[in-house]
């Protein structure tokens, strides 16, 4: 499973880098290293939604204060 974090600066306002991180330490406390490949990119087109998250392709829009239900619906009943 890809899950790829827009980075851009619109995003970076909105908390990108506390949805990453959240992410990061969710898939080591999960075990899922093997399983979830996580990245980041710039500009995903879609700056007023929020920070735009990736699973597989498929968009999300995910705050800081969302980012531990989207990891749970989004990701962990997926793998």
């Amino acid at each position: 499973m890809k899950v790829t974090v827009c980075i851009g600066s619109s995003c970076h306002l909105k908390g990108s880098r506390s949805v990453v991180e959240e992410l990061q330490y969710l898939v080591a406390e999960n075990n899922l290293k093997d399983k979830v490949e996580l990245g980041g990119t710039f500009c995903m087109g879609r700056c007023q939604e929020g920070v735009c998250v990736t699973v597989d392709d498929k968009f999300y829009s995910v705050s800081p204060e969302t980012t531990k239900e989207f990891f749970e619906k989004e990701i962990l009943a997926r793998v």
